[in-house]
């Protein structure tokens, strides 16, 4: 009798952890999005706050890091051909917990390069995936997480075409936006794929990476007191190319952290920023684009 009120103690005790560390039924905290298989465009990004109070492991391994209780986000996809990507890029390590629509739970610190997490489903099942993006040190860290069908490719069967200019009448791929000086949240942050056929190169010989022949992003900017300040955050070589309001091209390859590019204007002037995310060595990589006025 005795062991038998243990083993159940023990039980409601295991049960209770686990339901400590994450609540599946939870509303998310940044939102949720119903995905079908093609969808674009692809990447789906959101920036969030990745961390918690919770330590992933007490789910069980590979889980690590730390982790809020309700969802980061939802996506409700319905399953093709084409495997499922979940992955985070940021400058902190992160990590990814994330609930499958069979229940199970898979997690992953430092597959997508660097300290960024990357969890694929080949065979993807229909249904709704439950996403955590922990820290892995502790505390809180800004982050993109990004959902895709389309593997990296790695530019081994990249070809340029050298005819090609980048073309800033296009539509930006990835949207546009309109900012003041002073805006918030700074930075803002857009979750895109770098890279296309197009050499930079052809621009000038000052820039360098392959870029798209449309825009990835368009900003229209009223300026003030501040500087403009363009990055890109991404675990691969990126490299940046803006059309500015005046008519002239601003390159930068690795301006910013590690492999990351900045392009930045101290006295911008308002107007028409058409901007494009390259990939240094061809190919085409996840990336994100930081748009702040702080230095």
């Amino acid at each position: 009798m005795k062991k038998a009120f243990i083993a159940a103690m023990a039980a409601m005790l295991a049960s209770a952890s686990a339901a400590a560390a994450q609540d599946t039924s939870a509303t998310a905290a940044y939102g949720s999005v119903r995905l079908n298989s093609g969808f674009t465009p692809d990447p789906h990004s959101i920036s969030l706050t990745a961390g918690g109070s919770i330590d992933a492991s007490r789910i069980g391994s590979p889980c690590q890091g730390s982790i809020a209780n309700a969802p980061d986000y939802e996506v409700t996809y319905s399953a093709g051909s084409l495997p499922l990507y979940i992955y985070v890029n940021a400058s902190s390590d992160t990590t990814l917990v994330v609930n499958g629509p069979d229940g199970q739970w898979y997690c992953d610190d430092d597959s997508n390069g660097g300290v960024n997490p990357q969890v694929t489903f080949n065979s993807p099942r229909s249904g709704t995936y439950d996403i955590w993006v922990g820290t892995y040190g502790g505390g809180t860290a800004q982050a993109t997480l990004h959902i895709s069908e389309l593997a990296e490719d790695d530019g081994s069967d990249w070809e340029p075409d050298n005819s090609s200019m980048p073309d800033a009448s296009m539509r930006a791929t990835y949207g546009e936006i309109t900012l003041r000086s002073g805006f918030t949240p700074d930075p803002h942050r857009i979750g895109l794929t770098a890279g296309g056929q197009v050499p930079a190169s052809n621009v000038s010989s000052a820039c360098a990476g392959s870029i798209a022949t449309a825009p990835d992003y368009q900003v229209t900017y009223t300026s003030g007191s501040f500087p403009l300040v363009f990055r890109t955050e991404a675990s691969s070589d990126t490299t940046l190319v803006v059309n500015g309001p005046d008519g002239q091209w601003y390159c930068n390859d690795d301006g910013w952290h590690s492999n990351n590019a900045q392009v930045r204007f101290d006295k911008p002037s308002s107007g028409v920023y058409d901007i494009w995310v390259g990939t240094y060595g061809g190919g085409t990589t996840p990336a994100t684009l930081l748009v702040t006025e702080t230095p």
